[in-house]
């Protein structure tokens, strides 16, 4: 089949990203990846780099207990599979690397793609970039600039096993991804896309911060903690429309403590709700 397959290895685009941008490897809590951004950004190279239309968007992450609110907002992306690792207690991602092998010498055997692109930098993917080009299929590698410059944060042999090599710059780079402000820096002067916009109870100009996805994500992980295995079952069965209303008051009132006493404005509350239920959803079904 004429498609092309997108390969993305989380920790390396968190990894790398940060470094590039930021001077240095930071915790996943202190970068943002803004996720419709990048999805575009890499659906337009991979296309400018092939030629071919897009089959999916492979997503490789660890993960260390059930599948994150980030995790699950993704799954739900269109043309995105999502595939989860582990990781151990020193923090290091386990079985990652053989997801994205098995997957790419699946889809070149099954012809369900021609060529592929893949991001990362670890040499134990080299076996599945060279048992997919036997089954003819290209291979492109999609790597981030290293700030030191030379190979860097990609294994040599991995790049010369690839048909083709393509770094991002910091510029590109920064089209979808960010360092966090610390306390000190100044608050951004408007807020991205999809966000909420914190203000003073009763207040609807003065602004206290910006509420992205992560924090989204965090309200509703501090629900979910004041919840029972049932209550998650009750949203899961009840769907994201029906929300059962004790469960629903229990999520606003979250929200409300992390906007500072502000109410969430109406047009965001269905981003909110459709979120929670997704978590929900996703563990009720692991628990199965």
């Amino acid at each position: 089949m004429d498609r092309t397959g997108i390969f993305v290895d989380a920790g390396y685009l968190f990894a790398a990203g940060s470094i590039l941008l930021c001077g240095e490897k930071l915790k996943r809590g202190d970068v943002h990846l803004t996720n419709d951004a990048f999805l575009d950004f890499m659906r337009k190279k991979a296309e400018a780099l092939t030629g071919l239309p897009l089959l999916r968007i492979y997503w490789y992450d660890g993960t260390d207990g059930p599948p994150t609110g980030k995790h699950i907002a993704l799954a739900y992306q269109p043309d995105v599979k999502l595939r989860l690792g582990l990781v151990n207690r020193q923090g290091t991602q386990k079985g990652v690397d053989s997801l994205i092998v098995t997957d790419l010498i699946n889809l070149s055997r099954n012809r369900a793609m021609a060529s592929a692109v893949l991001m990362t930098g670890d040499e134990d993917i080299r076996v599945g970039v060279q048992q997919a080009q036997e089954y003819g299929v290209r291979v492109y590698l999609v790597g981030i600039s290293a700030s030191s410059g030379g190979d860097g944060n990609q294994a040599a042999l991995l790049k010369q096993e690839a048909d083709g090599v393509c770094d991002l710059s910091a510029a590109e780079v920064a089209g979808f991804l960010a360092c966090r402000p610390t306390a000190e820096s100044p608050a951004l002067a408007s807020p991205p896309a999809g966000t909420l916009q914190r203000t003073e109870p009763g207040s609807s100009s003065k602004p206290l911060g910006v509420i992205g996805e992560e924090q989204l994500t965090a309200i509703v992980e501090s629900a979910l903690s004041q919840m029972t295995e049932d209550g998650i079952q009750q949203v899961a069965k009840a769907g994201r429309f029906n929300i059962p209303v004790h469960l629903d008051g229990l999520l606003l009132t979250t929200a409300t403590k992390a906007l500072g006493g502000a109410r969430v404005p109406d047009p965001h509350k269905k981003a909110l709700r459709g979120l929670f239920f997704a978590v929900c959803e996703q563990r009720a079904r692991s628990s199965q």
